[in-house]
């Protein structure tokens, strides 16, 4: 399946469009993993756990995305954005959305 967040798939055609797709996943932090957090907060840098974390959300919802996508008849994804918000405190959701297209080759004319 082609994904992409921009309105096309270069070098192909869309041929039918099924309309907006989404998939989404809320996930929770783990509490021992937030210590170590609140003390790397504390010094700077990255919060490595949380960058885990929003990376396994995120691949999740394109999984969910894709597989309505899948029983739409689609073979692509366009226009793919995402949006995250907190739930409650220490949930967040991550929201992958776009439009389920079937797309084919653009066929060039054979020159003589």
């Amino acid at each position: 399946m082609y994904l992409t967040n921009i309105e096309s798939v270069p070098g192909m055609k869309i041929t039918n469009q099924y309309g907006v797709v989404s998939g989404s996943t809320v996930r929770a932090k783990n509490a021992i993993k937030d210590i170590g957090a609140g003390l790397k907060n504390m010094v700077g840098g990255e919060l490595k756990s949380y960058t885990e974390l929003l990376e396994e959300a995120r691949k999740e919802a394109i999984q969910r995305m894709q597989a309505q996508a899948q029983r739409l008849g689609a073979n692509a994804v366009i226009n793919v954005r995402f949006a995250t918000s907190a739930i409650t405190a220490g949930a967040a959701e991550v929201y992958a959305y776009g439009t389920a297209v079937k797309v084919e080759p653009v066929q060039v004319p054979e020159t003589v």
